[in-house]
């Protein structure tokens, strides 16, 4: 059965191809239409040891949302002490619940990092993961 060219062409619009998605520009805190306050974290990358070896390892970016303007300044300020929280929850993470031979469970990541954050920062909203990948050594 031939596909139209239009279906095709709506169909691939909604695949999410790698490197597609929105860049952030300027690299600092901003706000976004709409009145949300983001500031974006640098790359975090974090073994995954099994045993008693390092088998891979697991990277990540995330987007921090604040609350208001005021913790938007204030998170983009105390970005060394939530990247602090965001590695020992990520390292906690991997090494109960990652394997470079399975995907990533993002929800369980997002849960422990939403909490890690707001307890290292009351003013974050959420924790946006905004890309999420884990390799085999």
């Amino acid at each position: 059965m031939r596909r139209s060219v239009a279906a095709l062409a709506l169909t691939t619009a909604l695949v999410p191809f790698p490197g597609s998605g929105a860049q952030a520009s300027g690299g600092g805190a901003g706000t976004v239409a709409g009145g949300l306050n983001l500031v974006p974290m640098e790359e975090v990358t974090v073994p995954i040891i099994e045993a008693d070896r390092i088998a891979g390892n697991m990277r990540f970016k995330l987007v921090i949302e604040a609350a208001s303007v005021e913790a938007l300044a204030k998170a983009a300020g105390a970005m060394p002490r939530l990247r602090e929280a965001t590695v020992a929850a990520a390292l906690e993470f991997a090494r109960l619940n990652a394997s470079g031979m399975r995907a990533v469970d993002a929800g369980r990541l997002d849960h422990d990092l939403n909490a890690a954050l707001k307890a290292a920062e009351p003013g974050v909203a959420r924790v946006l993961i905004v890309e999420i990948a884990a390799s085999y050594s």
